[in-house]
């Protein structure tokens, strides 16, 4: 097992084993969930030969986001909730390059249960009623100016 596999199973297990004590919001946990999937993915489609040197500078400038402790909403201080902005960051990354994607890709490297893109546009619409503001206008920012 690569170092990528084992972060993706650390960190599934330790959101699995503390959602109830992540939020009172019940989708809280039901989101973060995903955060191991999507690094998974990140770190696929980085690695593949066929995605574009431009699409990964994309990819790897919010896999370091997904890796650093410290960033809008820092897992150091506020826990597992602290992925909530690292996901939205990496849903609007792709909401940027889907199209550019192929579809088979994104089918061959995505180990979650719901269809990607259903769930890439749950995440972006649903994603003001978790972050602040602030926050999500920061994490477009971020994508805007890649």
């Amino acid at each position: 097992m690569n170092k990528e596999e084992r972060f993706y199973l650390k960190l599934r297990n330790k959101i699995k084993n503390s959602s109830e004590k992540i939020s009172k919001n019940k989708n809280i946990p039901e989101y973060l969930l995903l955060a191991p999937d999507i690094f998974y993915l990140l770190i696929k489609l980085i690695q593949d030969q066929t995605v574009s040197d431009f699409k990964k500078i994309k990819l790897g400038i919010v896999i370091a986001y997904f890796i650093t402790p410290i960033d809008l909403l820092p897992e150091l201080f506020v826990g597992l909730t602290g992925y909530i902005d690292d996901l939205a960051l990496a849903a609007y990354l792709f909401d940027d390059i889907i199209n550019d994607l192929d579809n088979d890709l994104i089918e061959k490297y995505w180990p979650g249960e719901q269809k990607f893109l259903d769930l890439i546009k749950e995440i972006l619409s649903k994603s003001n009623n978790f972050l602040d503001k602030k926050i999500v206008d920061k994490a477009k920012k971020i994508i805007s100016k890649i």
